[in-house]
């Protein structure tokens, strides 16, 4: 369902332009693009010129996270307040016309404009990281040491600013070209959860939330 009506850009740069009716500007739809990453790209621009780079994510409340190494490009610039443009994208079929220029796909996909600021309790937030990862997973690891979450920097940027566009269904065809023989339709792509491979030199029991993990829904 389409929650344009009840719900509006947060800002001149979130108003979706291009195929305005698949804009999704509620907080329900951003959270559960962002809760079925484990991925987005990063955009931003320092002295060397514009970057995107690829990073690990979570979701806290209204907060995307990220971390990285305090001598990374991407921690300093972001760490220093420097505007970013985050995305995560879901492909989910290739949508197949009768006509070249009606080929579309299905996906979801979110874009979050602002600054990211330091995150103080880094344990908390990595804690977060690790059961978004594998529930559970936490409290069997060796925690962090000192040293390790001393040179690693944790930042969040606020959702406040932030749009969705969504397209699901079949393709849509130019009335002329409905006759045209050829076939028309969906070409679905799923994300599947493989067995899991235990490492070589494993010796522990396998637990819980790995046996479940290729049963459970990517």
């Amino acid at each position: 369902m389409n929650d344009t009506a009840s719900h509006q850009p947060a800002s001149g740069r979130t108003r979706v332009r291009r195929v305005a009716e698949n804009a999704r500007y509620d907080r329900a739809t951003l959270h559960a693009i962002i809760d079925a990453a484990y991925l987005c790209h990063v955009a931003f621009a320092d002295d060397k010129g514009t970057h995107n780079i690829p990073t690990a994510c979570w979701r806290m409340e209204d907060h995307l996270y990220i971390h990285g190494s305090n001598g990374g490009r991407m921690v300093k610039w972001l760490g220093q307040g420097t505007q970013a443009c985050v995305t995560i994208t879901h492909l989910d079929g290739l949508v197949l016309a009768r006509s070249a220029f009606n080929h579309s796909m299905n996906y979801r996909s979110a874009m979050v404009y602002g600054r990211f600021e330091p995150v103080a309790d880094k344990h908390a937030a990595l804690d977060a990281l690790m059961n978004h990862i594998a529930l559970g997973r936490q409290a069997e690891i060796r925690a962090g040491n000192d040293k390790e979450f001393a040179a690693t920097t944790v930042l969040r940027i606020a959702l406040d600013e932030a749009a969705c566009k969504v397209r699901s269904g079949a393709p849509v065809d130019d009335a002329e070209d409905m006759q045209q023989p050829v076939w028309a339709g969906v070409l679905p792509l799923v994300q599947v959860r493989g067995a899991p491979v235990a490492d070589p030199l494993n010796t522990a029991a396998t637990p819980g939330y790995v046996a479940a993990w290729a049963a459970q829904t990517a």
